[in-house]
């Protein structure tokens, strides 16, 4: 499975673990990477000792190479870079925003970049600005998703066509069958969130797993739209948040509630906000790491000798 991506990350395996808020920390990230994939540690809304931490813990626990997630929008973008570069971080996603406000400090700093897209215009601007690669992200996705709501299947083909750099393939994939899909789609990787989400390593409280676990097709809702629209499990800080969206609330202030529910218990049913993509309908099981990995490319691999056989 080595290609353009992973010869950009390192890895063994064109995997990426999705940014996640304040879950995807040194841990997990350490997992996903040890495991083959390329673990990434979420920079959002993190003070500056606390994600150097962080960044230190994974190296502690694993000598692979991973990353960091610097959504542009947020105030601590710039620091976040800085301490990307102090700790000699090789490779960064970026997301929410213009990455060309930045690429210059990448370059010099000999890092790569992949950004975040959700649209093919945001993918031409993002490949005209230098970055290494771009991530398509279609609206089935968890957490906060482009305005124009376009699905994966529809996204991706069009943004491989549309740009030279290696495209990666973000949201609704969960298993080896979504795997091959994103490479017969023109993918050289994916990106998920949710299915680490759903394993032993993740932070979050067994709540939300297990809500994870009981979701089905229609478990998640676009809780606004507003700002930056945020896709989480139905409950009933969810339908506050649109509550607020509807009766005309800023987008300041749906942001500033969305944040403090994001945090508040981190995944108390009926009590915070938690982020799932669609994909969660496809969880049964709360696995390792590892697992989930070693598992979705044996599958594929099964996958792909079937659809010989049919071909």
């Amino acid at each position: 499975m080595q290609n353009r991506v992973t010869e950009i990350l390192g890895s063994e395996y064109p995997i990426i673990q999705g940014a996640m808020r304040r879950i995807s920390l040194g841990e997990l990230a350490a997992a996903v990477s040890r495991a083959g994939g390329f673990g990434i540690i979420g920079a959002s809304g993190m003070e500056g000792n606390a994600l150097r931490a962080e960044i230190r813990k994974a190296r502690f626990l694993t000598d692979r190479p991973f990353g960091l997630n610097i959504p542009i929008y947020r105030p601590n973008a710039l620091e976040a870079l800085e301490i990307a570069v102090e700790e000699g971080i090789q490779t960064i996603t970026t997301s929410a925003g213009d990455p060309g406000k930045i690429i210059g400090r990448v370059k010099e700093a000999r890092m790569k970049v992949l950004h975040v897209v959700a649209t093919v215009d945001m993918a031409r601007k993002a490949e005209a600005a230098g970055v290494d690669a771009v991530i398509a992200m279609g609206a089935e996705g968890g957490g906060h998703v482009g305005r124009d709501e376009i699905s994966t299947m529809v996204l991706l083909p069009q943004v491989v066509d549309a740009v030279r750099i290696p495209v990666v393939a973000a949201v609704g994939i969960g298993d080896g069958r979504g795997l091959v899909a994103a490479f017969a789609l023109g993918a050289e990787g994916v990106q998920m969130g949710t299915r680490f989400l759903a394993t032993r390593e993740s932070p979050v409280p067994d709540g939300y797993k297990q809500a994870l676990l009981a979701a089905r097709d229609d478990a998640t809702m676009i809780a606004a739209r507003k700002g930056y629209p945020i896709r989480v499990l139905k409950n009933q800080a969810a339908l506050a948040v649109r509550a607020m969206d509807e009766r005309g609330a800023s987008q300041l202030e749906i942001n500033a509630f969305v944040d403090s529910l994001s945090d508040k218990g981190k995944g108390a049913e009926g009590e915070g906000l938690m982020s799932a993509g669609q994909v969660a309908g496809l969880i049964r099981e709360i696995k390792t790491v590892e697992e989930v990995i070693r598992g979705m490319v044996t599958e594929a691999k099964s996958v792909v000798q079937k659809l010989g056989e049919k071909f």
